[in-house]
């Protein structure tokens, strides 16, 4: 049997650049993808906190130590430029490959600084 599960997350990333007039997908810091194991290409789902709009696209590239987080082609209908928004990766595992799973969580600042990265999500008491 294989699960989807959670396989990278950017937390509260916010957007820098949404670009109606292009063919599509968002550019990420590069320093970003390789930190949260995210690949150019990979399909992405991206949750506007500001908003609620919920949309998958696919990664590309963004120059490395930008910060940049654009969103492009018809999803910048979805999210504008100070939105704050998470970028999730998703992927198929074995049962056995879970038995050590992980999901790699990169925590942004404003400004797209990484604030710090966990491998579980705290659980919150109300």
């Amino acid at each position: 049997m294989q699960s989807i599960m959670l396989k990278a997350k950017l937390h509260q990333a916010r957007v820098t650049h949404a670009v109606l007039e292009y063919e599509g997908s968002c550019a990420i810091d590069g320093n970003l993808l390789d930190m949260a194991g995210i690949r150019e290409y990979e399909q992405i789902q991206i949750y506007n906190i500001a908003n609620g709009e919920r949309f998958t696209t696919y990664a590309i590239r963004g120059e490395e130590g930008t910060g940049i987080i654009s969103v492009n082609g018809a999803a910048a209908h979805k999210a504008g430029v100070g939105d704050r928004v998470i970028i999730c990766a998703y992927a198929n595992y074995t049962d056995a490959e879970l038995v050590n799973f992980k999901p790699r969580m990169i925590y942004l600042t404003e400004g797209n600084v990484v604030s710090h990265t966990a491998n579980a999500i705290p659980v919150q008491v109300a």
